[in-house]
């Protein structure tokens, strides 16, 4: 329990150091995985604290942490199309997204999110030890194997709904899977079910960036001669997630 209770503020401390680098990255703009790092971080932040949501100074973290992951999914959702659209050569379409790119940027590293957020992280160690002192994180294994069991089971629950809905399926597999690696000795999920998880996150992932291209296809018209490679992506990566999700329910019925 003890080692648990010292071992959660060592993992903020780690991503708080890469959340600090990763703004400095930004700053300096000294390459382009920045602030797909940012959210990586991000998203171990918050699946490290989603379990400890009943205890306040967690709650408070995990919000900040969660308002800067929705301020930064468009800026790096654009980042993405910008890139495959030079990757294809469609310099013209690449390049009047750009100062959209610089000023998201810009906007990102003078944002209240980002400024509160890692203040927050400052004060954070000292609010987790008063929690310690005053006996709140009793239990904190329970705690976090209980909220660990949850996850598992709304997402079992969503594989076996015939009209399961790909966008909460593809939430509900990467808040299991990075709490997963979060608390790995908590979890209680076979290293095969971690595969399956990776690869159905993954498969969905690739379907989403297309849905989402075809979407911004309909309003932003020099994407339309992408529209047919992405549309044929897309059922691709349809039969890629459908078969990966059958494989995620099958190592689901096995483990229990």
């Amino acid at each position: 329990m003890q080692g648990l209770i010292d071992e959660v503020p060592q993992h903020v401390l780690r991503i708080q150091v890469r959340l600090f680098a990763c703004r400095e990255r930004l700053v300096a703009a000294t390459d382009d995985e920045a602030l797909h790092d940012l959210r990586i971080a991000l998203r171990q932040l918050r699946s490290l604290l989603r379990p400890l949501s009943s205890i306040a100074a967690c709650a408070d973290l995990q919000q900040r942490a969660a308002q800067l992951g929705r301020l930064t999914g468009p800026l790096r959702d654009l980042e993405v199309l910008q890139r495959y659209l030079q990757q294809q050569e469609l310099h013209s379409a690449a390049q009047l997204r750009q100062p959209l790119l610089e000023k998201g940027y810009a906007e990102l590293l003078a944002s209240a999110p980002l400024t509160q957020l890692l203040r927050a992280l400052d004060e954070w160690p000292q609010q987790w030890r008063e929690a310690a002192s005053s006996g709140q994180l009793h239990g904190l294994d329970k705690l976090i194997r209980k909220r660990l069991r949850k996850d598992r089971k709304r997402l079992a629950q969503a594989l076996l709904d015939p009209a399961h809905d790909r966008h909460r399926l593809r939430l509900l597999a990467k808040r299991l899977r990075y709490a997963a690696e979060a608390y790995p000795q908590l979890a209680e999920l076979p290293k095969r079910v971690r595969l399956q998880l990776k690869q159905a996150q993954s498969a969905l992932g690739d379907w989403h960036d297309h849905w989402q291209w075809l979407l911004r296809a309909e309003a932003e018209a020099d994407l339309q001669p992408c529209v047919p490679a992405w549309r044929a992506a897309l059922q691709r990566a349809e039969e890629q997630a459908d078969s990966a999700l059958l494989g995620l329910t099958a190592g689901f019925a096995s483990s229990d």
